[in-house]
């Protein structure tokens, strides 16, 4: 479903971008496990991946207009929404939050659109077989602490809601919120996002953005599936999986080195044109050919864990830096007493089932904002001084810093 692609909103150059850190992370997460259970590494490479960039993409945007200065350069240059250059200032720093704000509200507008074709008929509910889209957002701060009206005025740009949490007193009751909200945005395949290990007393605000869909193929397998090999990269080998068969004609474009394979869901063949940027849009289908052997595995992947060494990777680091995040249009100052904030984590979970009936997938980001602890001071170490060894000394007059007397002692005891 590739529509938001046509306005260039810089999803599928994320999606590009993310995949081989992404991939990395899944990587490293599979051999250590592997490794816990007597693993090999050789498993981890061949590790699967699944992510959503539109989860990703609009929660960095909903903090993107709260960010000023290098942090907000730093994040729009990794999201693909302008060029890199340094960071502005004054007037310069107000066009960018302008031009951020306008790619915000076109990437609204195209997730609105895509509601809409969705929903092909005009109608609240989805028309019979159409497939059941869902974008969502939400800001959930601490209630002791007020939301700058611009910063909620861009993040509503997502319909987000914005709800108060007791992070300082009741951390564990705001993550339950904060998972039943994800696990009723994603129709509860995914139950939870955050834990009180990361959200705690020092917690300010969290952004979370939750994708869901389910899609029934316009043209379903058959039912009867076979067990066939699937060949693994670099010569690994290869292993028995269920492939689904179908003698129909398939949206299928045959490029140099490989081929492409486009799968409309039921109620949006006919409205839904082949799109995407760049490399999308030239070498996407556009129409049907007739087929001799077809055949495409089952698969259902997940992924959970931390994007943030993915975004470091894409440049956006001050973000991460308590003593250089610039997040300073997100809550109030006037009420907040608190030190500047900057973003602890960026947790996304995704999960996605494609069979002979369709598609079924949801994924969900949440971005967990802290502001630095004030550490108390640690208690003075206790210092030694033991003039056992040859030492010089000095008989000096402070007021003044004449030095009266000076020497050196080789041997005390002459």
């Amino acid at each position: 479903m590739g529509a938001w692609a046509r306005a260039g909103t810089g999803l599928a150059p994320l999606s590009m971008r993310l995949t081989k850190p992404l991939f990395a992370a899944a990587a490293a997460a599979a051999a250590a496990a592997g490794g816990q259970h007597g693993g090999t590494s050789k498993a981890a490479c061949a590790d699967n991946l699944v992510f959503s960039p539109l989860s990703i993409y609009s929660a960095l945007f909903v903090v993107a207009a709260g960010a000023r200065g290098r942090t907000l350069n730093e994040l729009l240059k990794a999201l693909s929404a302008r060029s890199g250059k340094s960071p502005a200032k004054s007037a310069g720093e107000m066009m960018q939050l302008a031009d951020c704000t306008c790619n915000m509200m076109q990437l609204s507008k195209n997730v609105s659109n895509m509601m809409k074709r969705a929903r092909p008929d005009g109608m609240r509910t989805p028309q019979p077989g159409a497939p059941r889209l869902a974008h969502a957002c939400a800001i959930w701060h601490e209630r002791a602490r007020t939301v700058k009206p611009a910063f909620r005025n861009c993040a509503a740009s997502f319909k987000a809601v914005t709800r108060a949490v007791d992070f300082l007193r009741n951390p564990e009751e705001a993550c339950k919120e904060i998972n039943s909200w994800v696990a009723t945005a994603t129709e509860n395949l995914i139950d939870s996002i955050v834990s009180p290990d990361l959200v705690n007393k020092n917690t300010r605000l969290v952004v979370t953005s939750a994708v869901y869909l389910k899609g029934r193929w316009a043209t379903p397998f058959d039912k009867e599936r076979t067990k066939d090999k699937f060949h693994l990269l670099d010569g690994d080998g290869d292993v028995d999986a269920d492939f689904m068969r179908s003698s129909r004609d398939q949206y299928i474009t045959v490029h140099r080195g490989f081929k492409v394979l486009r799968m409309p869901y039921a109620a949006l063949e006919d409205r839904m044109a082949a799109g995407g940027e760049g490399f999308l849009r030239k070498h996407m289908p556009e129409r049907r050919v007739e087929v001799g052997e077809f055949r495409i595995p089952r698969f259902k992947l997940s992924f959970d864990g931390s994007v943030v060494h993915a975004l470091r990777g894409l440049g956006a680091k001050a973000l991460f830096d308590p003593a250089r995040a610039e997040l300073t249009d997100v809550l109030e100052a006037d009420n907040s007493g608190d030190p500047p904030l900057f973003v602890s984590d960026v947790l996304h979970c995704a999960v996605i089932e494609v069979n002979e009936e369709g598609t079924e997938a949801a994924a969900a980001t949440s971005i967990i904002m802290k502001w630095r602890a004030r550490r108390p001071s640690p208690p003075p170490v206790p210092v030694d001084f033991v003039a056992d060894h040859p030492f010089v000394f000095l008989v000096v007059e402070e007021s003044s810093g004449a030095v009266l007397f000076a020497g050196h002692v080789v041997d005390p005891t002459k």
